[in-house]
């Protein structure tokens, strides 16, 4: 359920770097469906600039970003993602 943001700091429920900007990024995943691999790669980046470790979350969300490809990969035809022309 979507709540209006809230201008305190609270480190649990509402941590400063999850509530920048007007919208909570886990509204976004949850309302994206992202799932898990897909929700921490928008976490990652939309809170890097805020936390204190910047490569440290784009690194943390190009490794969840690889994990989806890799799952995505295993469960579809590779030769989908191929142009018509390259696919025989």
């Amino acid at each position: 359920m979507k709540q209006p943001v809230a201008d305190t700091h609270d480190p649990v429920a509402r941590p400063h770097h999850y509530t920048f900007g007007g919208i909570e990024v886990i509204d976004a995943i949850e309302a994206w469906s992202l799932g898990f691999h897909l929700g921490n790669v928008v976490k990652y980046v939309a809170r890097a600039a805020h936390k204190g470790n910047y490569l440290e979350d784009l690194r943390k969300a190009r490794w969840y970003l690889q994990r989806e490809i890799e799952r995505q990969s295993a469960e579809v035809d590779p030769s989908a993602d191929l142009p018509r022309e390259v696919v025989s």
